[in-house]
């Protein structure tokens, strides 16, 4: 009975713990710790301020000249309060934010004091146009003095969504 114990002490003493090597992992953060502060200087966010409709203005008529930018279905439709001011239709699949860009520079140059503008969106938008949109709502790019320079139009955006009356309305062809 004791030479079974004094086997198993000695195996038991044999059996060595291996070390853990953490030399490849101290390594690896070295050299993944700088390139990611770094990475950070290079990487900007853009925050853009919207204005969502309240529940305790929405009775009240505003004075000024309320602009809306309309995404439907098969084309943009610029309008204010007193009815449509321009039709833009898809070129080739596509949403005209080139025509609604240029569509906005007429508009601010009409009104060069007036800083907001309301997008309204289908159910359906699809995210990119809605991006496009507020792009082209909020500023061009255009040569001053030999350099190229960002101009603001209107940077002040709500988002809200197209009311049904108006959407059949614009089908119909009313205030146009």
């Amino acid at each position: 009975m004791r030479g079974r114990n004094r086997g198993r002490r000695q195996r038991r003493q044999e059996v060595e713990v291996p070390e853990l090597n953490v030399t490849p992992f101290m390594n690896l953060m070295i050299v993944l710790v700088p390139v990611l502060l770094l990475s950070l200087v290079f990487t900007h966010t853009t925050v853009i301020e919207l204005d969502f409709p309240s529940g305790e203005n929405a009775g009240q008529q505003t004075q000024d000249l309320h602009l809306e930018v309309r995404i439907l279905q098969d084309e943009l439709v610029v309008a204010d309060q007193r009815g449509v001011l321009k039709r833009l239709p898809k070129v080739a699949g596509q949403h005209d934010f080139i025509g609604l860009n240029q569509t906005m520079q007429a508009v601010k140059q009409r009104m060069p004091d007036k800083r907001n503008a309301t997008i309204l969106l289908e159910p359906d938008t699809d995210y990119q146009a809605l991006v496009f949109t507020m792009d082209s709502i909020r500023a061009y790019e255009t040569r001053l003095d030999g350099s190229l320079v960002v101009a603001e139009l209107f940077p002040d955006l709500s988002l809200g969504d197209v009311p049904v009356s108006a959407s059949i309305d614009l089908a119909s062809g009313g205030g146009a």
